[in-house]
Protein backbone atom coordinates (compact mmCIF):
# COMPACT_ATOMS: atom_id res chain seq x y z
CA UNK A 1 0.00 0.00 0.00
CA UNK A 2 1.22 3.47 -0.89
CA UNK A 3 2.10 5.65 2.15
CA UNK A 4 0.03 8.53 0.76
CA UNK A 5 -3.11 6.37 0.80
CA UNK A 6 -2.27 4.92 4.21
CA UNK A 7 -2.00 8.45 5.59
CA UNK A 8 -5.29 9.43 3.98
CA UNK A 9 -7.18 6.38 5.22
CA UNK A 10 -5.85 6.65 8.76
CA UNK A 11 -6.48 10.40 8.86
CA UNK A 12 -10.13 9.65 8.05
CA UNK A 13 -10.21 6.91 10.73
CA UNK A 14 -8.63 9.33 13.21
CA UNK A 15 -11.22 11.93 12.25
CA UNK A 16 -13.97 9.36 12.93
CA UNK A 17 -12.51 8.43 16.31
CA UNK A 18 -11.66 11.95 17.40
CA UNK A 19 -15.05 13.33 16.44
CA UNK A 20 -16.95 10.94 18.72
CA UNK A 21 -14.44 9.99 21.42
CA UNK A 22 -14.80 12.89 23.91
CA UNK A 23 -18.59 12.78 23.63
CA UNK A 24 -18.69 9.00 23.63
CA UNK A 25 -17.12 9.14 27.10
CA UNK A 26 -20.07 11.23 28.25
CA UNK A 27 -22.42 8.72 26.63
CA UNK A 28 -20.78 5.87 28.57
CA UNK A 29 -20.87 7.78 31.83
CA UNK A 30 -24.56 8.64 31.41
CA UNK A 31 -25.52 5.10 30.43
CA UNK A 32 -23.54 3.42 33.19
CA UNK A 33 -24.55 6.05 35.73
CA UNK A 34 -21.56 5.21 37.97
CA UNK A 35 -17.82 5.52 37.80
CA UNK A 36 -17.31 1.80 38.43
CA UNK A 37 -19.50 0.88 35.42
CA UNK A 38 -17.67 3.45 33.35
CA UNK A 39 -14.35 1.97 34.49
CA UNK A 40 -15.49 -1.56 33.68
CA UNK A 41 -16.56 -0.52 30.18
CA UNK A 42 -13.19 1.05 29.54
CA UNK A 43 -11.36 -1.96 31.00
CA UNK A 44 -13.26 -4.30 28.66
CA UNK A 45 -12.06 -2.15 25.74
CA UNK A 46 -8.39 -2.14 26.76
CA UNK A 47 -8.20 -5.75 27.92
CA UNK A 48 -9.90 -7.07 24.77
CA UNK A 49 -7.48 -4.99 22.70
CA UNK A 50 -4.52 -6.49 24.55
CA UNK A 51 -5.87 -10.05 24.38
CA UNK A 52 -6.54 -9.91 20.64
CA UNK A 53 -3.03 -8.59 19.96
CA UNK A 54 -1.39 -11.90 20.82
CA UNK A 55 -3.74 -13.83 18.56
CA UNK A 56 -3.43 -11.27 15.78
CA UNK A 57 0.37 -11.06 15.70
CA UNK A 58 1.07 -14.24 13.73
CA UNK A 59 -1.61 -13.36 11.14
CA UNK A 60 -0.54 -9.78 10.59
CA UNK A 61 2.19 -10.21 8.00
CA UNK A 62 -0.04 -12.13 5.64
CA UNK A 63 -3.31 -10.23 6.16
CA UNK A 64 -2.36 -6.69 7.30
CA UNK A 65 -4.45 -4.79 4.78
CA UNK A 66 -7.46 -7.07 5.17
CA UNK A 67 -7.23 -6.72 8.96
CA UNK A 68 -7.23 -2.93 8.65
CA UNK A 69 -10.34 -2.99 6.44
CA UNK A 70 -12.14 -5.34 8.84
CA UNK A 71 -11.16 -3.09 11.73
CA UNK A 72 -12.76 -0.03 10.13
CA UNK A 73 -15.87 -1.99 9.21
CA UNK A 74 -16.13 -3.31 12.78
CA UNK A 75 -15.83 0.20 14.20
CA UNK A 76 -18.42 1.39 11.70
CA UNK A 77 -20.84 -1.30 12.89
CA UNK A 78 -20.20 -0.42 16.54
CA UNK A 79 -20.81 3.29 15.87
CA UNK A 80 -24.08 2.50 14.09
CA UNK A 81 -25.14 0.28 17.03
CA UNK A 82 -24.37 2.68 19.87
CA UNK A 83 -27.37 5.01 19.41
CA UNK A 84 -29.67 1.97 19.69
CA UNK A 85 -28.00 0.66 22.81
CA UNK A 86 -29.89 1.08 26.05
CA UNK A 87 -28.47 -1.86 27.99
CA UNK A 88 -25.20 -1.74 29.85
CA UNK A 89 -24.54 -5.36 28.83
CA UNK A 90 -24.73 -4.34 25.17
CA UNK A 91 -22.33 -1.47 25.88
CA UNK A 92 -19.86 -4.02 27.25
CA UNK A 93 -20.29 -6.16 24.13
CA UNK A 94 -19.68 -3.12 21.92
CA UNK A 95 -16.63 -2.25 24.02
CA UNK A 96 -15.31 -5.76 23.40
CA UNK A 97 -15.81 -5.34 19.65
CA UNK A 98 -14.23 -1.89 19.68
CA UNK A 99 -11.23 -3.13 21.67
CA UNK A 100 -10.74 -5.91 19.15
CA UNK A 101 -11.01 -3.46 16.26
CA UNK A 102 -8.60 -1.10 18.00
CA UNK A 103 -5.94 -3.81 18.20
CA UNK A 104 -6.54 -4.72 14.57
CA UNK A 105 -6.22 -1.11 13.45
CA UNK A 106 -3.16 -0.23 15.53
CA UNK A 107 -1.21 -3.33 14.62
CA UNK A 108 -2.02 -3.27 10.90
CA UNK A 109 -1.33 0.47 10.77
CA UNK A 110 2.17 -0.08 12.14
CA UNK A 111 2.83 -3.02 9.86
CA UNK A 112 1.71 -1.16 6.73
CA UNK A 113 3.69 1.91 7.73
CA UNK A 114 6.82 -0.20 8.22
CA UNK A 115 6.22 -2.01 4.92
CA UNK A 116 5.81 1.29 3.09
CA UNK A 117 9.02 2.94 4.29
CA UNK A 118 12.69 2.63 3.48
CA UNK A 119 15.35 2.50 6.20
CA UNK A 120 17.00 5.76 5.13
CA UNK A 121 13.80 7.87 4.90
CA UNK A 122 11.63 6.18 7.53
CA UNK A 123 11.68 9.15 9.94
CA UNK A 124 10.43 11.60 7.32
CA UNK A 125 7.52 9.34 6.41
CA UNK A 126 6.61 8.62 10.03
CA UNK A 127 6.77 12.35 10.81
CA UNK A 128 4.41 13.11 7.94
CA UNK A 129 2.10 10.29 9.00
CA UNK A 130 1.96 11.54 12.59
CA UNK A 131 1.45 15.15 11.47
CA UNK A 132 -1.57 14.41 9.28
CA UNK A 133 -3.25 11.99 11.66
CA UNK A 134 -2.73 14.42 14.57
CA UNK A 135 -4.17 17.30 12.53
CA UNK A 136 -7.19 15.10 11.78
CA UNK A 137 -7.58 14.32 15.48
CA UNK A 138 -7.50 17.97 16.53
CA UNK A 139 -9.90 18.99 13.78
CA UNK A 140 -12.22 16.11 14.73
CA UNK A 141 -12.63 17.22 18.34
CA UNK A 142 -13.48 20.76 17.23
CA UNK A 143 -15.88 19.47 14.58
CA UNK A 144 -17.51 17.08 17.04
CA UNK A 145 -18.05 19.90 19.53
CA UNK A 146 -19.62 22.15 16.93
CA UNK A 147 -21.85 19.41 15.57
CA UNK A 148 -23.05 18.18 18.94
CA UNK A 149 -24.26 21.72 19.70
CA UNK A 150 -26.52 21.56 16.63
CA UNK A 151 -27.28 17.84 16.47
CA UNK A 152 -27.57 14.95 18.89
CA UNK A 153 -24.90 12.53 20.04
CA UNK A 154 -26.60 9.92 17.87
CA UNK A 155 -25.81 12.01 14.79
CA UNK A 156 -22.15 12.03 15.83
CA UNK A 157 -22.17 8.24 16.11
CA UNK A 158 -23.65 7.96 12.61
CA UNK A 159 -21.17 10.44 11.13
CA UNK A 160 -18.31 8.60 12.80
CA UNK A 161 -19.62 5.32 11.37
CA UNK A 162 -19.70 6.80 7.88
CA UNK A 163 -16.12 8.04 8.23
CA UNK A 164 -14.98 4.58 9.35
CA UNK A 165 -16.69 3.22 6.25
CA UNK A 166 -14.82 5.73 4.09
CA UNK A 167 -11.56 4.69 5.74
CA UNK A 168 -12.27 1.02 4.99
CA UNK A 169 -13.09 1.87 1.39
CA UNK A 170 -9.87 3.90 0.96
CA UNK A 171 -7.73 1.05 2.33
CA UNK A 172 -9.53 -1.53 0.21
CA UNK A 173 -9.27 0.62 -2.92
CA UNK A 174 -5.58 1.40 -2.37
CA UNK A 175 -4.77 -2.24 -1.72
CA UNK A 176 -6.53 -3.27 -4.94
CA UNK A 177 -4.52 -0.70 -6.90
CA UNK A 178 -1.32 -1.93 -5.25
CA UNK A 179 -2.11 -5.55 -6.11
CA UNK A 180 -2.82 -4.74 -9.75
CA UNK A 181 0.48 -2.80 -9.99
CA UNK A 182 2.34 -5.81 -8.55
CA UNK A 183 0.58 -8.11 -11.02
CA UNK A 184 1.61 -5.85 -13.92
CA UNK A 185 5.20 -5.80 -12.66
CA UNK A 186 5.37 -9.61 -12.54
CA UNK A 187 3.93 -9.95 -16.04
CA UNK A 188 6.38 -7.47 -17.57
CA UNK A 189 9.73 -9.01 -18.46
Amino acid sequence: MNVKWLIRSQSVATLAAGMIYPYYLLFLKNLGNSYSKYGLAFAVFTISSAAVSTWLGPRLDKHGTRIMVISSLGMMAAMFAFPWTSSYTLVLLLQLIMGTCNAMQRMSERLLLADSTEFVSRGITIGSYHFWTSIASGFAVILGGLLIDWLTINALFYMSALLYGVSAWVVWRASRASLSRKAEDTITF
